[in-house]
């Protein structure tokens, strides 16, 4: 039951990830872009590029920055939600929604890894000390 979980939120961290790089890309490109014809505003995907691979690897470190990343898009998200009209503001509702996803699914496929890690560290501090 435990690996069939981690699959799922796995599963999930990538493909809100990916879902999330493709929006930003055809929200400024072509959606509702901040000026017609798209916008410079498209190499906010950048950053998203960076852990692509290591999520598809699932690389727990890369996993866990890419966590605190995603905050960034959030905040966008929820600023262009509430600031904008029309299809972008529905856009940043999605990018929220995304971004959430991502980052539940990532913060649930690494606990298991965060709590074995404690626990070793525990008992090298309780054999440490004996």
């Amino acid at each position: 039951m435990q690996g069939t979980m981690q699959k799922t939120y796995h599963a999930g961290s990538v493909a809100s990830l990916v879902l999330l790089i493709l929006l930003c890309v055809a929200w400024e490109l072509a959606l509702a872009p901040l000026r017609p014809g798209g916008s410079w505003l498209v190499l906010k995907v950048i950053p998203l590029l960076l852990p692509l691979r290591g999520v598809l690897k699932r690389d727990l470190y890369t996993m866990q920055w890419a966590s605190m990343l995603i905050l960034l898009y959030f905040g966008e998200g929820i600023v262009r939600a509430t600031s904008d009209r029309g299809l972008s503001a529905t856009l940043g509702w999605v990018e929220v929604a995304l971004t959430t996803l991502f980052f539940v699914c990532t913060i649930l496929y690494l606990r298991p890894f965060k709590k074995a890690a404690k626990k070793l560290a525990q008992q090298a501090i309780q054999k440490a000390s004996k």
